[in-house]
């Protein structure tokens, strides 16, 4: 019977084989990362989401100093945050400030004409480095023969290279449910190991290492558990740094007990193998397991995440650029995983190193985590969601304090959602519609979105509050920052991605409570039916009504072209004429100043592209050869000396691609983002299209 069915069994395995699902574990492999030296911006990162730790060509953290103006060696938590004393009680009701903006009252904004107090609760409180695990007082000129490997098919780093002639080998992972790293060390050579601990700078920009502090901070082993005959065992060692506390359980085994010198913990290896595992808490409580513990664990969660998301696949395509595009994808996948998904939102630089003191971007939302839900991953954006529930306290009180109804949501935060002082940030508005484009895809991909119905009608009822009537009876957004920064907030008027972002979330919004039985808010529709046309001058979209000047000016054709988010990342409105749209993006690939752009802008650009069926400029703008459109050896976007990684570009290129190949709401065009002269044949499975 077995041999009867045998030759049938072949030939539908060779079916499928040929046109059946994607290989997914081949796809991951071909786009794993190789390190041959020591390249200080090729260094390489695991995590889960929450917890990453980033590593040198070693396959731990010997070299941070080293490292420090490339892709940084961090270790940091969603959780791990650090005030500086304030000696001088600042709060934020010191860099409050009244502005007029038309409504016929003053509203108080938070603005950094205070420079003293604006700077202490800009750079209070601050992302902590949680301290630095490597090989102590190791000569990167004693070591040849690297050979590393990304593992991204189960998660891990695989290092290896001669010490003077002798092999060292070590294996790297995090583990998926805590904050833990765990090494494996084979070495003849037994070199010591240091866990350094440093002081933060509290820098805008910078690793958040300052190894000139001892003094002011203290590390302690507080317990610690040894068995001599089998050289392994547990230490728990407890950091003070000012009024910040956590702890650092240590698991070893093939070394001595560990000894503290300053805020440096020294393990001695006793064996040509041996282990260590930080487990890193705000409690003390997380215990650390062996390292094939969470070898293990990490590889299930890794096999699960690649096999159980969406997948794209370019190895039939014949286009020059295609095997390139795929590592970018494969490499955002990774990277947006490690560090983009947390019970707070991401910082820009994710969690390898501060930008911004390490706070995050409420606009940049979108960028780093919308792509999960296209991408067959809604829980890992459903991590972060529920933080708009807690800090909503927060936004509400920026609402009061302006006079609007609803919550304002802020732009630039920390954990606790408190608003940052900025002469830029404080009057951005292009983050307010996020959550309810976010809560909108989760309800596409098919989770329980209840939760957010509240949130989603305060943040509306902001919106309607916010927009302004003016003489002639139609609405209008005044008194804000674009997205496009380089427009001022006294002098703006109607900004055309806002007014179609105001236009689509209102609309969702309105959505919502019908299909919940409420009625529609009047307030909301009588603006729905009077917002603004998007300003044009000569057939083609401003960037402001406010600003006829914008194609004479350098300054307003630089930073993001966010005109074209309005057909783009955004779906049809009434307010976007496409034959105006398709004439701007012309003029746009033409005439930007595309070296003083930043990462998403690239993606923006495809999605625009593609909605208006030019599939050759989507790729143009997805490939295009700009600085700021790097990604280097590990995927990251680069943008300049300061920002050598940006997530950001990292999740809008997941999103743009995602409707390239899904498409979008009303498209029945096969892979619209692709051009069709034979050369590009994706395959793809599992996305979702856009709205």
């Amino acid at each position: 019977m077995i041999r009867r069915w045998l030759p049938w069994v072949c030939c539908m395995l060779l079916l499928l084989s040929c046109n059946g699902r994607i290989d997914r574990e081949a796809l991951v492999r071909r786009n794993s990362v190789h390190i041959t030296s020591i390249n200080t911006l090729g260094a390489l990162t695991v995590g889960n989401g929450g917890f990453a730790v980033t590593v040198d060509a070693t396959g731990m953290q010997s070299w941070p100093e080293i490292y420090s103006n490339g892709i940084p060696l961090g270790t940091m938590s969603h959780w791990g945050w650090h005030s500086f004393p304030n000696t001088h009680g600042y709060t934020l009701d010191d860099c409050l400030e009244p502005h007029n903006m038309g409504r016929g009252r003053d509203e108080l904004y938070a603005c950094q004409t205070n420079a003293e107090a604006a700077h202490y609760v800009r750079s209070n409180p601050h992302r902590l480095h949680l301290g630095c695990i490597g090989f102590q007082d190791l000569n990167p000129t004693d070591i040849t023969g690297i050979n590393q490997t990304l593992d991204l098919w189960n998660g891990v780093i695989r290092s290896s290279f001669k010490y003077r002639n002798r092999d060292v080998n070590v294996t790297t992972a995090v583990s998926p449910d805590a904050d833990m790293v765990g090494f494996s060390i084979s070495t003849q050579s037994r070199l010591p190991i240091a866990v350094r601990f440093p002081y933060p700078t509290g820098a805008h920009t910078d690793d958040a290492c300052n190894w000139h502090q001892d003094s002011l901070h203290s590390t302690r082993i507080i317990s610690q558990d040894y068995e001599w005959e089998r050289g392994k065992g547990h230490a728990l060692i407890k950091r003070t740094v000012d009024s910040t506390e956590y702890y650092v359980d240590l698991f070893f085994g093939g070394t001595t007990e560990p000894w503290v010198s300053g805020n440096t913990v020294v393990l001695q290896p006793i064996d040509d193998f041996c282990v260590l595992t930080a487990a890193f808490s705000p409690s003390g409580t997380v215990k650390a397991e062996h390292p094939d513990q969470i070898e293990k664990a990490a590889a299930a969660w890794w096999h699960d995440y690649w096999n159980s998301g969406a997948a794209v696949d370019f190895s039939k395509c014949t286009d020059a650029r295609a095997a390139e595009l795929e590592r970018r994808i494969v490499l955002s996948q990774y990277l947006t995983a490690v560090q983009c998904a947390a019970p707070t939102p991401p910082q820009e630089t994710g969690l390898t190193y501060n930008s911004w003191f390490g706070k995050f971007h409420m606009e940049m939302i979108w960028w780093h985590e919308a792509h999960f839900a296209l991408w067959g991953h809604p829980e890992m954006l459903e991590r972060t969601m529920p933080w708009y529930r807690e800090t909503a306290p927060q936004a509400l009180g920026i609402a009061r304090r302006q006079g609007f109804d609803g919550i304002r949501w802020m732009k630039m935060t920390d954990p606790t959602g408190m608003d940052t002082p900025s002469d830029i940030g404080t009057y951005l508005i292009w983050q307010q519609p996020h959550i309810i484009y976010l809560a909108e895809l989760l309800r596409r991909a098919g989770r329980d979105v209840s939760q957010y119905a509240g949130l989603i009608d305060s943040t509306a009822r902001f919106m309607t509050d916010y927009a302004v009537m003016d003489r002639t009876g139609r609405y209008v957004l005044r008194g804000c920052i674009p997205a496009q920064e380089t427009l001022k907030p006294d002098v703006t008027v109607n900004p055309p991605f806002e007014l179609a972002y105001w236009k689509y979330g209102l609309n969702t919004a309105r959505r919502w409570r019908i299909s919940s039985g409420r009625k529609p808010d009047a307030r909301t529709d009588d603006v729905l039916a009077g917002l603004s046309p998007l300003a044009s001058l000569d057939g083609v979209y401003l960037a402001a009504e406010s600003a006829p000047d914008t194609w004479q000016s350098t300054d307003l054709t630089s930073d993001h072209p966010a005109m074209l988010g309005a057909y783009g990342m955004l779906p049809a409105t009434d307010l976007v004429n496409p034959d105006v749209m398709n004439a701007t993006l012309t003029k746009v690939l033409e005439e930007w100043h595309w070296e003083r752009t930043w990462g998403w802008d690239f993606p923006l650009t495809a999605m625009c592209a593609t909605r208006l069926g030019r599939p050759d400029a989507a790729i143009d703008a997805l490939l295009m050869d700009v600085p700021t459109n790097t990604y280097l050896i590990n995927g990251h976007n680069w943008q300049n000396g300061s920002l050598r990684c940006y997530l950001p570009g990292n999740g809008g290129l997941l999103t743009a691609v995602a409707m390239m190949c899904a498409g979008y709401d009303g498209c029945r065009q096969k892979n619209p983002g692709f051009p069709k002269d034979g050369r590009w044949r994706v395959r793809w499975e599992g996305l979702l299209p856009l709205p």
